[in-house]
């Protein structure tokens, strides 16, 4: 039995939406990595008592972090039902956790709300998965 016959048609873009998700994470760890050279914030301190900057670039990774799993399992439940939406819904979760962290890398704690758009992404897969359970359900 082959691949493609156990999961959905197109399944292969929620694949690849939860990849560029890894290259989110990474790009952020790099950040973290750099700032933490730059600002002299030796492991295991979290945050610096003195530089706003890296304690927002930490944050924005930090964050990231804590909702990346329920993210991922949104992803991949939505993905089951429906493929291509849940794909277009995940590249844009990920596009604004890139956007989120630019603005907050400014300094500016506020500027985060950048990738407030990336709101649309997370609930619409929390919606689709909904969709899913009821469908599942014999509902819809």
């Amino acid at each position: 039995m082959a691949i493609r016959d156990i999961l959905p048609e197109n399944f292969g873009y929620v694949i690849l939406s939860i990849c560029y998700s890894h290259v989110l994470l990474f790009y952020l760890s790099l950040k973290v990595f750099a700032s933490r050279k730059k600002y002299n914030v030796k492991y295991p301190q979290m945050y610096s008592e003195k530089e706003v900057v890296f304690n927002c670039i930490q944050r924005a990774h930090q964050n990231t972090l804590e909702v990346f799993p329920a993210w991922v399992i949104l992803q991949l439940i939505s993905g089951f039902a429906y493929p291509l939406t849940a794909s277009v819904l995940g590249a844009i979760w990920v596009t604004s956790r890139f956007s989120y962290a630019w603005g907050y890398y400014t300094g500016d704690p506020a500027k985060r709300v950048y990738g407030a758009y990336g709101y649309i992404g997370y609930f619409g897969a929390f919606f689709l998965c909904i969709a899913t359970a009821l469908q599942l359900l014999g509902v819809l």
